[in-house]
């Protein structure tokens, strides 16, 4: 399980703190999401929580156990908002194997698989996948290396409907592995399938019902 507990993120160059003694839990194998504006924090939640930044004070724990940030780095597998401008690798296998020369073909094979993307040649190019199938290849290089927590930054954002469809459906069927946190400026498709959702409002949080939320947000039906 994942705690956050009085976390404060307060850079020496900001007047003012960007998170705000946030708290936060989440079960093994749930789907969470925040949801917030431009600038209220989201995406530096994500950044502490992949270790790529440590907290000015708070604490975060993974099963009860404190972590730090190097720790984190080990613990969680971040997806950035658009990766497919990050590909690096000039093939599928360089790309999954980009820092991680050693992983098997066995592993490889796994985590296409778990992706749906077992179908392709391992010498494509990342670069002329379609869309969904990029977004779906930057969650294979994460799932690659094993990690407890998925962490996703506006993991539709770009998509038409059918293919934001098509990953919600592989996000729902990851949660039976994998606990993921998902930041977001618009819920919409994702809150069918959250466990637990947050609203962030000027790097404040607060838990919000999922199925309230979702009532909220269904459009309103003509009149007869």
């Amino acid at each position: 399980m994942l705690y956050l507990r009085n976390l404060t993120y307060h850079p020496t160059a900001c007047p003012n703190a960007i998170l705000k003694s946030v708290n936060l839990d989440l079960a093994p194998q749930q789907l969470g999401l925040i949801i917030g504006p431009s600038g209220s924090g989201k995406s530096t939640m994500l950044e502490i929580l992949s270790g790529l930044a440590a907290p000015s004070s708070g604490g975060m724990f993974w099963r009860e156990q404190e972590l730090v940030a190097e720790q984190m780095q080990q613990l969680a597998g971040l997806v950035f908002q658009f990766p497919e401008r990050h590909f690096c690798g000039g093939t599928i296998l360089e790309e999954l194997r980009l820092g991680h020369p050693e992983i098997g073909s066995d592993r490889i094979s796994e985590a296409l698989a778990e992706v749906g993307l077992d179908h392709l040649s391992l010498s494509a190019s990342p670069h002329d996948l379609s869309g969904g199938q990029q977004r779906r290849l930057a969650l294979a290089v994460q799932l690659i290396r094993q990690p407890h927590l998925l962490l996703l930054d506006e993991p539709t954002a770009g998509l038409d409907w059918s293919i934001r469809q098509q990953l919600v459906r592989l996000l729902a069927k990851l949660k039976q592995n994998w606990t993921l946190l998902i930041v977001t400026h618009d819920a919409g498709d994702l809150l069918a399938i959250a466990d637990r959702c947050w609203s962030i409002q000027n790097g404040h949080l607060e838990s919000i019902d999922p199925t309230t939320l979702q009532e909220r947000t269904k459009e309103p039906q003509p009149a007869a």
